[in-house]
Formats: C-alpha cells, sequence, structure tokens
C-alpha cells in the first residue's frame, strides 16, 4: 500500500511554515546585500582615481 501524506503531524505545519519564513527573509537579505554590492561597485569603478597622498617620513625621536 502506497503511503501518502494525508494526514501530518500538526509539528510539521508549523515547523515548515517556520521554515518557509526563514527561509523568506534570508533570501530577501542576501538579494539585498548582493544589490548593495553591485551599487558600491559602479559607484567605487564609476569614480575617477585619485592620487595618494605621500606620507610624511617619520622622525626619529631626540634623545632615544
Amino acid at each position: 500500500m502506497a503511503e501518502t501524506n494525508v494526514f501530518k503531524p500538526k509539528g510539521d505545519a508549523k515547523s515548515e511554515a517556520t521554515t518557509k519564513t526563514a527561509r523568506a527573509i534570508i533570501d530577501s537579505d542576501a538579494a539585498a546585500r548582493i544589490a548593495k554590492t553591485a551599487r558600491l561597485r559602479a559607484a567605487r569603478l564609476a569614480r575617477e582615481p585619485v592620487e595618494e597622498v605621500p606620507k610624511k617620513a617619520k622622525r626619529k625621536a631626540a634623545g632615544k
């Protein structure tokens, strides 16, 4: 006789709903992170390269 899932325990329904909600939140967070990364990368690449300011040489402490 083939087993069907007509009767599921109530705990499974709750855990499936929780899992579904959690996955939706995780997927939306991941999509937002990817979009933000792409936006920041595009902004960084569109920016003109800035020349670095030469650093001053450190002076040695007198008497030490």
